[in-house]
């Protein structure tokens, strides 16, 4: 997985691409809680994004709530693969997706 960092003041576009699963969650998870504390509006661009696992699922939860707190937080570019599995779970219902 690659995460490339965009900043446009205090909105930040993460592009994720690969595989977001028990290897590669972690990382995702330090960009979010570190690398990106000042951000008020956080992009993911899921383009490049082509599994999900349960592990990543949480790192998306935990970004959610964290952004719930300073702003807001959304999704987009979401492959049929990825979006099946956000449904599936309920994970769509709960983040904002375009």
């Amino acid at each position: 997985m690659t995460i490339e960092i965009k900043r446009n003041a205090a909105e930040i576009t993460l592009e994720i691409t690969g595989r977001l699963d028990t290897t590669t969650a972690p990382a995702l998870d330090k960009t979010i809680t570190e690398d990106i504390k000042e951000a008020t509006a956080l992009i993911l661009d899921l383009k490049g994004l082509e599994y999900i696992s349960s592990a990543g699922l949480r790192v998306l939860l935990a970004a959610q709530k964290k952004m719930q707190a300073v702003g807001t937080m959304k999704l987009k570019n979401v492959c049929e693969e990825v979006m099946d599995v956000l449904e599936m779970t309920g994970f769509a219902d709960i983040l904002e997706i375009e």
